[in-house]
């Protein structure tokens, strides 16, 4: 049997970093409209029913234009776009055309391309996009985060081939295994079978298959919704992250600084309680209000294939693994909290019972010497 040629298919990198606490949509859009000639628009997912799936706030689509990129095999023309995500995400997608390639060849630049752009590449051209984008965004960029937490994620999607194969006969014809893991030695059968767990088709023409860093989408309808899906899900994964770290960071500081405020003694301590209580619980408030937001980035109610996908790529990404991590963080600044507060409405009763011992003595004093 002939190998199968890709005739409609790109791989498409994305790298998506936190830039702020937050983006101001309608602010970028007219930043980017003085800006660029190209018009932004806020993305929607393109062949599902809003109210089967929808973003929960759409993310402003912008395209900054062509890109060189420069691979082993020589360069290649990209195309650049990017997606800014309201809870301070800003998504930036490289992607390069794949026709004419049979499956060997469509593995290969995959591989190329991740050798070239992907995480410790020796050259770093997202940095210059992201560089670009922030300084047309900065104005709508609510403290913006001078940290780089990112996530990457590679994508090889196939809308045609020279045949129409099923999704049952792809997977019969081509070895996966370089595609999805960058791997060009045989790997075990278990090993293999693995790679392969997280699959998923919907028409018996279709096919998706995840994996922790990457994925291959066969879609012949032509829609992006799996790609848009997978974005989010790793804009979800790098909010909890960096939201991880953040919690990570101030543990110590707050186990520090309860310390700190417990040894002294004075008249002051209720109000050093209460205000470092304010600060714990102005944290956890804001943490929750992010992590709710990115919990919210995509809602889910009538597709149950994308459905299926979205949970799928959550657990493969480990999403809720982390989440939990930052519930469980918060969870024992609250119980910090409560404990801070409690003391402070402590140390204020005692001050007080202090104040009254004080006002009868003085009394009793000043009788004394009257008499």
């Amino acid at each position: 049997m002939p190998p199968l040629v890709v005739t409609s298919g790109h791989i498409q990198a994305l790298r998506l970093v936190d830039v702020a606490y937050s983006i101001d949509l309608v602010a970028a859009e007219r930043l980017w409209a003085a800006h660029s000639l190209e018009p932004a628009a806020r993305a929607q997912l393109s062949a599902t029913p809003p109210k089967a799936m929808n973003f929960g706030v759409a993310p402003l689509a912008v395209g900054i234009g062509p890109v060189t990129l420069t691979l082993a095999t020589g360069p290649v023309q990209a195309s650049a776009t990017a997606r800014l995500y309201d809870f301070g995400v800003m998504g930036l997608a490289l992607k390069v055309e794949a026709d004419g390639r049979d499956m060997v060849g469509f593995a290969r630049l995959m591989n190329d391309i991740q050798c070239a752009i992907g995480p410790g590449a020796a050259t770093d051209q997202w940095a210059a996009l992201l560089e670009r984008l922030r300084g047309v965004f900065a104005p709508a960029l609510e403290r913006p985060n001078p940290a780089v937490v990112e996530e990457d994620y590679l994508l090889g999607v196939v809308h045609a081939f020279d045949a129409k194969p099923t999704a049952a006969a792809l997977l019969q014809q081509v070895d996966f295994v370089p595609l999805l893991s960058g791997d060009y030695r045989k790997l075990s059968e278990a090993a293999a079978a693995d790679l392969l767990r997280q699959r998923f088709s919907y028409y018996e023409d279709d096919l998706v298959i995840l994996t922790w860093d990457r994925a291959f989408i066969y879609e012949p309808r032509g829609d992006s919704d799996v790609d848009d899906v997978l974005e989010v899900a790793n804009a979800q994964l790098l909010e909890m992250r960096y939201y991880d770290d953040v919690l990570d960071a101030e543990l110590p500081r707050m186990y520090d600084a309860v310390e700190s405020t417990r040894r002294v003694l004075n008249v002051f301590a209720a109000r050093r309680y209460a205000t470092l209580a304010q600060q714990l619980n102005a944290l956890v408030a804001e943490v929750t209000e992010l992590t709710e937001k990115v919990d919210n980035a995509l809602q889910v109610t009538e597709d149950v294939y994308l459905a299926r996908v979205y949970a799928a790529a959550l657990e493969s990404f480990r999403v809720r693994t982390v989440h939990a991590g930052v519930e469980r963080k918060l969870a024992i600044i609250r119980d910090n909290y409560r404990a801070l507060y409690e003391e402070a409405s402590s140390s204020r009763a005692e001050l007080m019972e202090i104040t009254v011992i004080v006002l009868i003595a003085v009394e009793v004093v000043l009788a004394v010497l009257r008499h």
